[in-house]
């Protein structure tokens, strides 16, 4: 018998991410899982490693990976819409976890617990915090390269995801800022060689 779930997976490539938004560098949902999945990861080992809180930084790159799948059957709602009201959101949410539901459907019924806890289940709960801090991230780092870009469509995009990074309260998210965030702000002459 053969299962959808690797294909449907394959086609988050095809589901555009700011689509009200003029973007110099368009950008879909399986490019921004990857990146939300390096930033979790790094969180979790600064979590881990810089601020001595026991966590597996691979399962955190692990749900970040799977954190928007159910944008293969949802399409990615622009964000006034998603957030305009309590309503919207709760709704929103029980569509998504249809998808979810719809999407496991699409696996072997042997590889659906190990899959269910990342898109659904309690793997998914404990890891939120930094995996929306790092989808959080990400969106501050796109809006960066836009604006450098010479694209201002995203100059209030930026201006209050930083403040929302900044008042997030995670120390974490504090020390990537800080350490990690300047270098985005360089030419790849100004970033340097990686030299053996």
């Amino acid at each position: 018998m053969s299962y959808n779930f690797f294909a449907y997976l394959s086609r988050m490539r095809y589901i555009g991410r700011w689509s009200l938004m003029r973007n110099a560098m368009p950008e879909n949902i399986q490019e921004h899982s990857h990146m939300v999945a390096v930033i979790a990861h790094a969180l979790a080992i600064i979590r881990r490693d810089v601020f001595g809180v026991p966590c597996d930084p691979e399962e955190y790159a692990a749900v970040a990976l799977y954190h928007d799948c159910s944008e293969i059957l949802t399409g990615d709602l622009p964000t006034p819409i998603k957030y305009h009201s309590p309503e919207i959101m709760a709704a929103y949410r029980q569509v998504e976890g249809l998808a979810c539901r719809k999407l496991l459907d699409t696996l072997p019924d042997e590889l659906r617990p190990a899959f269910e806890p990342m898109l659904s289940g309690v793997t998914q709960a404990r890891c939120r915090d930094l995996v929306k801090a790092a989808d959080k991230l990400s969106a501050y780092i796109k809006c960066i390269e836009e604006r450098r870009a010479g694209n201002d469509e995203f100059l209030s995009a930026e201006r209050q995801t930083r403040r929302t990074l900044e008042e997030c309260g995670l120390p974490e998210v504090d020390y990537f800022l800080r350490h990690f965030i300047p270098a985005f702000e360089l030419t790849l002459d100004e970033l340097g060689t990686i030299e053996d």
